[in-house]
């Protein structure tokens, strides 16, 4: 028996009602890896690839059939504890966006006071903000790919590669 995570939705990927903490879950029928049996992870980063909501419990799992690197499927799974962790999602993602925020320009002051805060106040100025920041940096990253691309076009044609074509005049 081992402890893992799993997080839930409003009911089991079967329909099936959540059981409370304490009760065994049990499958009877065939256990196949992301098809049939009870699944879980053991870190609670890989339970989130496959999470119906924001709902993580802490399981005990019992007659483990397979294990992949991220998840397991097995027989018999309760829940020990369980927290619905929206905020700490939210707080995570904010987190995440602040450790990427050098590669904007210049960041919207709203973006990054929202990022930082987590204040919903401002949260759907921040969004639009980003977006539009996002979708700049996109253009511009795909402006990028198609000017390499033409460039490689255009050295085919004159049988020419980047290092025979002559430095750019200042």
């Amino acid at each position: 028996m081992i402890e893992a995570w799993h997080f839930v939705g409003n009911t089991l990927r079967d329909g099936g009602p959540i059981p409370p903490d304490g009760e065994w879950l049990v499958h009877s029928g065939p256990v196949e890896i992301c098809s049939t049996g009870l699944h879980a992870s053991r870190r609670p980063a890989h339970a989130l690839t496959y999470a119906p909501g924001p709902v993580l419990c802490r399981v005990e799992c019992d007659d483990i059939v397979t294990e992949q690197d991220d998840k397991l499927v097995c027989r018999r799974r309760r829940i020990i504890e369980r927290a619905d962790i929206t905020e700490t999602l939210r707080y995570f993602a904010r987190m995440q966006a602040l450790s990427v925020i050098h590669l904007y320009d210049d960041p919207p002051d709203v973006v990054l006071d929202y990022l930082m805060t987590g204040n919903e106040s401002i949260g759907d100025a921040a969004r639009s903000a980003a977006r539009s920041a996002a979708r700049d940096a996109a253009c511009d990253a795909a402006w990028d790919a198609a000017r390499a691309d033409f460039d490689a076009l255009v050295y085919e044609q004159f049988s020419a590669t980047p290092d025979t074509v002559p430095a750019k005049e200042e």
